[in-house]
Order: structure tokens, then C-alpha cells, then sequence
């Protein structure tokens, strides 16, 4: 399979503006198109049979098929991928859809929470574009505020973690033979000064980065205990469980006929259901940054129902990927429509949870 770079020059100019137009009238209405409608359509004089000829070598570039015999031409998915890379211009949002979606997500100023605030994305992003709004809201670890360790007996303690939420954990754990209350009280002091006011991932981190100086700053037993106590936080339940939100199942379903497209669909929705592929979302947006675009089978998720998904990352205050976003639909969306609003969705729900 040629790259997008060598299909780029494989394309003269006339080759070019047939594709561009193959593309553009799939994305606005679903329909092939035949040689004689181009010819019509073109900026440059050329005869239905030239066209053909045109057509004919981009059907081989494997960028455009037929659906059956005597028909026009649609893009192939990988059609579509060399368009959205070659050919699309994205630009901005307009002013009227950016106080749509604000007047939307935000209700009027008031304070909402994290579902709803949620809930009210990928219902706006489904009544966008006409497809399925999708919002992955990630594992959300706590803020450990204080640790402290109890002596239960001779050789087991009780680890106290007291979060920034309010909530209190409690764990036992085993002691290193012959721990006194000083080494207990060491081990604490130093999980607090280099844990405290962090999420469980940065504290676990900074402390491991410091095993070197651990060696040096407290004596073994100590060690042994700060270990164990970074061992509880491992086996920590505290935090949100990862929650999807998914609007507008039906406006994937509205215009399909086939069908075993429906059949296709709706094993989509039992996937969605199941959240196992959906929650990879968070690692495929974790790389880089912006928007995204899985078009048909290049999401194994999508491949079967032959959707596409638009999706960007939402950060903390932190820039921490929290979650996703996006909009599942027909691989005829309007990518350069839908990839501003989805960024711009993105951007700003990042910056209403800080708030939340």
C-alpha cells in the first residue's frame, strides 16, 4: 500500500479535483458519482470518458471503489484517511456554534457537577452532528492529604490515609520485627512531606525517584516501612471508576436500511456497553495532543459497523489526560466541521472542571 506521500504525487491536478469531488459529494449526501455528473462539475473541460479514465487510476491508487457495476464512485477508507490528511482545512470554530456549545455545557453559570457537566457534552456534541456523543471520563485517583500508622500488635499496623475529599482508608499492614513507635512515626513523616497534597500516581513516583536518598535519610526499618506503605497505596480503591457517556445511539440507526448494518450497530452499542475497548480511548489520546481520527477499521472497536470516531483528550489543571471525547458516526461526517467543535468541546470542559 503506497503511503500519503506517494499518492500525492501520483496526482496531477485533474485527478486531484474528481477525487476532491467524489469525496465531498459522499460526505454531503452518501451518494456515489458517475463520470458523465462530473465532467459537469469540473472547473477544467473534460469529457465523461476522460473522467472515467481518471477514476479508473484512482480506483487502482485504491482511493476510490464501485459499489457495483455501471455505478459512480465512492472514496475507500483509505479514500477518506488521504483526504482528511491531504485535503481537509479545518479552521475554527464560528462564533454562533461557540455560544452554542458554552450556552449548552455551561447552564447559565451555574455550578453543576462532573456528571452532568459530562452528560451535557456528549448530548451536545450528538445534537452537532447528527451522530453519537461520547464523553470517557478516566479513573480519577484522590489527593492524599495525611498518613499515619497505628500499632495493632507486635507486628502489625494500621495505615490511616485521609484524603483531600474527607474520606478516611484504612489498612492493615504487616511490621518489620522489633519496629518501634519512632521508626513508625519516621516512616509517616517522610511519606507525608514527599506525598502529601499529590495525586496517589505523583506521590508513588516521587518517591520512588528517591530511593537513593532514602538510604541516607532513614534507617532500614524505616525503608521497609515506607515501602509497605507505598505497597497500600497501590491497593488503594479510592478515586472515581472510569464512567462513559454515550448520547444519540439513535441517529446512527435513522437513515441505515441495511439490514445487516443494522445488525453491525448494534453489536457496536453491546462493545460500548461492555466499556473494555472504549476505556483504551484514554491511552490513544494519551500521545500528543489535538483531535484525532479513527475512520471505519482503523479502531478495532469501529471496524465492524464501519463508523469513524472523532475524539480529543481533556486535561486537569495539571495538563494530566483525564478523560476523552468525541462523536461516533458514519465514516461520511464532516470531519472539518466536527474537528473544531470537538477540540474546542474538549478545551473547554477541561477548563469548567477546574471549576467543578
Amino acid at each position: 500500500m503506497l503511503s500519503n506521500a506517494e499518492i500525492h504525487t501520483e496526482l496531477d491536478e485533474r485527478s486531484r479535483e474528481i477525487f476532491r469531488l467524489i469525496v465531498e459529494t459522499y460526505m454531503q449526501d452518501g451518494e456515489p458519482l458517475g463520470s458523465r455528473t462530473l465532467s459537469k462539475r469540473l472547473p477544467m473541460s473534460l469529457s465523461p470518458a476522460s473522467v472515467r479514465n481518471v477514476m479508473s487510476d484512482l480506483e487502482a491508487l485504491g482511493l476510490i471503489f464501485s459499489p457495483h457495476v455501471s455505478a459512480g464512485r465512492l472514496p475507500t477508507e483509505q479514500g477518506l484517511r488521504f483526504f482528511v490528511d491531504a485535503f481537509m482545512d479545518t479552521g475554527e470554530v464560528s462564533p454562533a456554534e461557540r455560544s452554542l456549545i458554552e450556552s449548552q455545557i455551561k447552564s447559565d453559570g451555574r455550578p453543576q457537577s462532573m456528571e452532568q457537566l459530562l452528560t451535557d457534552a456528549s448530548q451536545m456534541l450528538s445534537g452537532l452532528s447528527r451522530g453519537a456523543g461520547l464523553v470517557l471520563a478516566g479513573k480519577r485517583e484522590g489527593i492524599l492529604k495525611h498518613i499515619e500508622f497505628i500499632r495493632l500488635e507486635d507486628k502489625k499496623a494500621l495505615a490511616v490515609l485521609v484524603w483531600e475529599s474527607g474520606e478516611v482508608e484504612n489498612r492493615v499492614v504487616e511490621l518489620p520485627a522489633g519496629t518501634t513507635a519512632s521508626q513508625l512515626s519516621q516512616a509517616a513523616n517522610y511519606l507525608n512531606h514527599h506525598g502529601r497534597d499529590r495525586s496517589l500516581a505523583d506521590a508513588r513516583r516521587v518517591i520512588e525517584e528517591r530511593q537513593e536518598a532514602l538510604r541516607t535519610e532513614v534507617d532500614a526499618v524505616s525503608a521497609d516501612l515506607i515501602a509497605r506503605g507505598l505497597a497500600v497505596w497501590s491497593g488503594s480503591g479510592q478515586g472515581q471508576p472510569a464512567q462513559l457517556i454515550v448520547r444519540g445511539r439513535s441517529n446512527l440507526i435513522e437513515d441505515v436500511q441495511d439490514k445487516e448494518q443494522i445488525e453491525r450497530l448494534k453489536l457496536l452499542f453491546d462493545e460500548l456497553e461492555r466499556k473494555d475497548e472504549i476505556v483504551r480511548m484514554l491511552d490513544l489520546t494519551e500521545s500528543g495532543s489535538g483531535v484525532k481520527i479513527f475512520i471505519g477499521s482503523e479502531n478495532r472497536l469501529f471496524s465492524l459497523s464501519g463508523s469513524s470516531l472523532v475524539v480529543a483528550p481533556y486535561r486537569d489543571s495539571n495538563r494530566h489526560v483525564i478523560g476523552a471525547l468525541g462523536i461516533i458516526g458514519p465514516t461520511r461526517l464532516n470531519y472539518a466541521r466536527i474537528v473544531p467543535v470537538v477540540d474546542y468541546t474538549a478545551q473547554l470542559i477541561g477548563r469548567l472542571l477546574e471549576r467543578t
